[in-house]
């Protein structure tokens, strides 16, 4: 592609919860064709695929859209009647690992009052405009976007598309969406599509590329939470993922904008925001993810393993990314070999025999013996006399191989490799655990590699801080009103995470704007030449 950008030093896939299905197959398809019904319908057949264009019949649903009405004012204290300020679903990032893993059996059940006060003075609207359309004024890049909004009851309003930041957020607030999903922007408005419904015309045109990654594809690996459940050990193959693509993204593909983010309980997101990238069609999505294809079979199938020699450069990288990550974080934090099940997976993967027994035999005579040791120990009876008809390369490769597999990037490429999928927006709020689904900076490795999940702010959190900031400018001595008016997220712990939003929006705008003024120089140019080559006749 083009050339190599900088390379960056270098964000939990959702239990059912009571205000966000899990999966778009389980939910409902509520078609909205008319934003100004009072109605709308629902109880419809359930869609194949939320990622799809299929649309489902619909019967009754019991949802209010009057434009007019305003929500009746909400004290902020009043929101929290139910919640346990003790409650160790958020817990800070002072106490132990050990005591610092999110349960999918607990937190708490996001109210409509609370959410709606997240809406009304949290949400980012402005830069979420920005963000989508490219530009400060609208254009078809989101006038034509799909938005996807999970209602409380489950059912799903799919094809919704607006204007404007303030009509989106104006629809937002009437029916309070658990859940917000984005989509592809079209050739035509979505709420139109009926208009050509036998026709080629309504197709997707673009949507960022974005990848998918999920702790649960790691579950054959981690030791320390399964399913749901995560801590700060088990995030760091996380870690690992986005600092092996996010290199891979920009030096070998030559993309520049790309947005991480947490997806409120065990994986993270990538939109990679690049025009270039955006108009992408689904074969050559398809494409990329087979670019960072590595593993292969399901966890049963043994070894998921089998590279090429020699090893294409972007894995020869990756390994020097990994190695470090590979003894810390995996050896000696997950410590995934250390009973003699466990270690007779690892022992299957060596290619000399003699060399196995050896290791085995070794390995017997010290139960519990732990996995970074196991590892020391392949080395060196591999230098000894353990077997005379040892091959070092294939024991290299081999060694190789066991890194990529408990280190390498696990992808849903399903989210890749679709146009037409549509996936959750940054900044809503996760309703099993109340974290806000907030971009990881990766400008700097410090910033990157310093981001908890755990310390998310929680919807429930934010407006506690801005309660008790609200009272302590109250009881400020110095009310003289000067200055600049904070918004909401500003007082909060919400406020580095919308500002390092902002500075990647304003960066994405400024480069559409920079090469939309050089398409025109140049058209100009072509213009230009047309018109002297008429002269010469």
């Amino acid at each position: 592609m083009s050339s190599p950008a900088p390379t960056s030093p270098l964000a939990v896939e959702e239990p059912k919860a009571a205000m966000q299905p899990d999966s778009p197959k389980e939910v409902q398809d509520v078609e909205m064709t008319d934003a100004t019904e009072a109605e709308a319908n629902t109880n419809s057949e359930r869609p194949n695929d939320a990622s799809g264009v299929n649309e489902s019949k619909a019967d009754t649903l019991d949802v209010k859209l009057n434009t007019t009405t305003k929500a009746p004012p909400i004290k902020l204290e009043e929101l929290f009647d139910g919640f346990d300020s003790d409650d160790d679903e958020f817990p800070t990032s002072s106490q132990p690992d050990e005591q610092r893993q999110s349960s999918p059996d607990s937190g708490p059940v996001i109210s409509t009052e609370l959410l709606r006060t997240f809406y009304q003075r949290f949400f980012p609207w402005r830069y979420m405009f920005q963000w989508l359309n490219h530009s400060p004024t609208p254009t078809n890049d989101f006038k034509h976007r799909e938005f996807s909004l999970w209602l409380p009851n489950e059912a799903v309003l799919r094809y919704q598309s607006y204007t404007s930041a303030d009509e989106f957020r104006a629809e937002v607030l009437r029916v309070m969406p658990a859940r917000i999903e984005i989509g592809p922007v079209y050739t035509a408005n979505p709420k139109d599509r009926k208009l050509f419904r036998n026709s080629t015309v309504f197709r997707p045109l673009a949507k960022e590329l974005c990848f998918d990654i999920d702790l649960t594809d790691y579950d054959d690996i981690r030791t320390c939470c399964d399913k749901a459940k995560i801590c700060i050990k088990c995030w760091q193959f996380i870690t690992m993922a986005i600092k092996v693509l996010d290199t891979a993204l920009r030096d070998d593909f030559g993309f520049k904008h790309i947005l991480w983010v947490y997806s409120g309980r065990r994986g993270a997101h990538a939109w990679v925001c690049d025009k270039q990238a955006r108009i992408l069609n689904d074969e050559q999505r398809k494409a990329i993810t087979g670019y960072f294809e590595v593993l292969t079979g399901g966890q049963q199938s043994g070894k998921r393993v089998n590279l090429r020699r020699p090893l294409h450069p972007h894995l020869s990288r990756s390994l020097d990314i990994l190695k470090d990550h590979f003894q810390h974080d995996v050896l000696e934090k997950q410590d995934p070999w250390s009973d003699s099940d466990k270690a007779s997976v690892l022992l299957n993967q060596i290619p000399d025999p003699s060399l196995r027994e050896a290791l085995r035999r070794k390995w017997d005579s010290s139960p519990g013996r732990p996995s970074a040791l196991k590892w020391a120990d392949i080395d060196a009876l591999a230098q000894s006399s353990a077997s005379s008809s040892l091959d070092a390369k294939d024991l290299l490769d081999a060694k190789q191989d066991i890194v990529l597999e408990h280190t390498y990037p696990r992808l849903d490429v399903g989210v890749t490799q679709k146009l037409n999928h549509l996936l959750k927006s940054p900044f809503v709020v996760h309703p099993g655990t109340g974290r806000i689904c907030v971009p990881i900076d990766t400008r700097t490795q410090a910033a990157f590699e310093a981001f908890d999940p755990l310390a998310v702010p929680t919807l429930p959190q934010i407006v506690r801080e801005v309660d008790a900031w609200e009272k302590q400018q109250a009881t400020a001595a110095n009310g003289d009103g000067e200055g600049r008016r904070l918004q909401d997220w500003e007082k909060t712990s919400l406020k580095p995470y919308i500002e390092y939003f902002r500075w990647f929006v304003l960066g994405l705008m400024k480069d559409e704007r920079e090469s939309g003024i050089k398409r025109e120089r140049e058209d100009d140019d072509e213009d230009r030449m047309i018109k002297a080559e008429d002269l010469e006749f």
